[in-house]
């Protein structure tokens, strides 16, 4: 190991090698320390942009906001349009906090409520969207939140998610954008009160109100409970979006109550399609969430709502394809760093998207059944050499890896195995 002389120090803050700094020597014979050069990259890396504060001029268009959106998301149309509207207007109302001639008039903050099936892309629009801004973005669900004092999670705590996104700047996670999901699970037991406490429904919407409308909240830094004596770190919630998302189950059929006119009797019509359903969903009202089981307080402070499709076989079959991160093209790139080429066929690509269907997960579901049809494969293709070919085709797909095993030994012995059907 190098000796440094005792005139070796940091040009920066002056440590010597004598006290135990290590340094490196430039071109020019100055000497930087570690800990400098640490202290530079970390100013480097925030001040890359994706931290900046968001001005209108730097605001994507909602066409602009759509067109991000299309490359990432399949379907969901109107979902996109009320989503890239909202967060357009979101920013511009901040940039009107401080540009505005008339003071007088404040525009007030538009929360939104995704209601949807599992597997339909909430969580991915509400991440996309961030992404594009360049803010920080958090994800919470609702079901581990209970009241003060209760076994479970604060509601603040969803706020310290935000700011260990934006890396400790309160600055920032006063930008950011929360996505909360699973808000449905919060619901009231029953519109009729309780004489017991509802600590992890009605409570958590109460304890939410504040936060989401805007305040000034204590959230503790390391998380978890609330001492007296603990440190609070302070943060405004007046410009932090928020996104709630939840599946709401039996939804449709309140609002169906309200809004059609039954008929009875062998000819009437008790099954709905999806197209049907959806707009069913886009006719909610207040008094529909509220015999759900959402308190009044709450939905005034989420006053868009948007209604999303259950996904169709030809939407999972895009999904595994079209988008700029596909399924399909992650495992394409992944077996080529093993200098394997992977292949997949057009009907396997459909049965995959069938079997998402059968299980009822949507497109969350997606990447479980190819992970686990590839799982030997996978398993077994570093230790092939050379060049390989791998094609997966229908009926693997239906063999779910039983006898992938068998298969194999085709990658390595044949230049492109098949399967015939």
């Amino acid at each position: 190991m190098r000796k440094f002389s005792s005139n070796n120090f940091c040009y920066f803050c002056g440590s010597s090698a004598e006290n135990g700094s290590k340094l490196i020597k430039g071109p020019s014979g100055q000497f930087l320390c570690t800990d400098c050069i640490k202290a530079c990259q970390n100013l480097l890396e925030n001040d890359s942009g994706e931290l900046e504060p968001v001005e209108l001029s730097k605001v994507p268009t909602p066409k602009e906001f759509k067109a991000y959106l299309d490359q990432y998301v399949v379907g969901q149309d109107d979902a996109k349009k009320v989503l890239s509207v909202a967060v357009y207007n979101h920013y511009k109302r901040m940039f009107s906090q401080t540009k505005s001639s008339d003071s007088s008039i404040k525009i007030e903050k538009s929360n939104v409520l995704l209601i949807g099936p599992t597997g339909s892309g909430k969580t991915l629009l509400a991440k996309t969207l961030a992404q594009r801004l360049k803010v920080p973005f958090a994800i919470a669900d609702a079901t581990t939140l209970t009241e003060a004092g209760y076994v479970g999670e604060d509601v603040e705590n969803v706020l310290l998610k935000l700011i260990n996104a934006a890396d400790g700047d309160i600055d920032a996670a006063q930008r950011g954008i929360i996505f909360i999901d699973e808000i449905d699970k919060i619901s009231r037991k029953s519109e009729n009160m309780s004489i017991t406490r509802d600590v992890s429904g009605e409570g958590v919407q109460q304890a939410l109100l504040k936060i989401i409308e805007g305040t000034v909240a204590s959230v503790p830094p390391q998380g978890g409970r609330k001492h007296p004596n603990q440190e609070m770190l302070q943060i405004d919630t007046t410009n932090i979006l928020f996104i709630m998302g939840g599946a709401f189950v039996g939804l449709d059929k309140i609002i169906e109550q309200r809004v059609s006119a039954h008929s009875m009797g062998f000819g009437s019509n008790v099954t709905m399609d999806e197209e049907e359903k959806m707009n069913l969903l886009n006719q909610v009202s207040p008094d529909d969430l509220v015999k759900f089981g959402l308190i009044p307080e709450l939905i005034g402070r989420m006053p868009i709502t948007v209604a999303l499709k259950e996904l169709t076989k030809d939407d999972l079959v895009s999904i595994l394809t079209e988008p700029k991160n596909a399924i399909t093209k992650q495992f394409k790139a992944s077996f080529d760093i093993d200098n394997v080429e992977l292949n997949f066929d057009e009907d396997a690509i459909a049965e995959i998207a069938e079997e998402a269907i059968r299980q009822k997960t949507g497109a969350r579901g997606l990447r479980t059944i190819v992970e686990k049809m590839l799982m030997d494969v996978m398993f077994e293709i570093p230790d092939l050499q050379g060049r390989n070919s791998f094609t997966v085709t229908k009926e693997l797909v239906q063999q779910k890896v039983e006898d992938i095993k068998s298969l194999i030994k085709q990658i390595a012995d044949t230049e492109t195995p098949a399967i015939e059907e």
